[in-house]
């Protein structure tokens, strides 16, 4: 009779920690893309503030239609992205052409003292500060779901309900790896 209490103990508390290791998992993905729309959030931000950017500056940069047609290829292109890695690439490239477009703004001062334009390119870095900080918050939450996924015996439930690991949100060009380069 007392192993029979033994073994009806040991089965309840497999049920539980089975039960407490799902729940934990699914926690964790929900944090995963609550993490993830956070990003959406503010990349949705971002793509509401380039065109009005564009727009302020059209005046000024007539002759560079080639910057801004590339800035608004760009945010297209990253709009329509779907998976998170299709995400990265086509943000990496709205960065790219983001910052070119900036370099290009350097030519014209009267334009840097438009009020109106200064308004909008600080949002932008404010936005693109905010995009950091919510993919950095988004990395942090796809490693402890993919830490989880993968240490015992956490991945036998996750194997049995088919617990996808996660993507990290990363630029994989190495232009955006590289430092700067400052010339005077």
């Amino acid at each position: 009779m007392m192993i029979l209490w033994i073994v009806l103990g040991a089965a309840v508390l497999a049920v539980l920690m089975f039960i407490g290791i799902f729940n934990s998992l699914v926690a964790l993905r929900n944090q995963t893309q609550n993490a993830w729309s956070q990003i959406d959030v503010q990349l949705k931000r971002r793509y509401d503030l380039i065109p009005n950017l564009l727009e302020a500056v059209k005046g000024y940069m007539g002759h560079e239609r080639a910057t801004l047609e590339n800035v608004t290829r760009a945010r297209s292109q990253a709009m329509s992205a779907q998976s998170v890695g299709e995400k990265s690439r086509a943000e990496g490239a709205l960065t790219d052409s983001v910052n070119k477009f900036f370099l290009v703004v350097e030519n014209y001062p009267e334009l840097k003292a438009n009020q109106n334009f200064m308004a909008l390119q600080e949002e932008l870095r404010s936005t693109e500060n905010k995009i950091a900080f919510a993919r950095q918050s988004y990395n942090d939450q796809i490693l402890f779901y993919n830490n989880k996924l993968q240490m015992f015996p956490s991945n036998v439930v996750a194997g049995c309900f088919q617990f996808k690991q996660g993507e990290y949100f990363q630029m994989d060009d190495a232009a955006h790896r590289a430092a700067p380069q400052v010339k005077f």
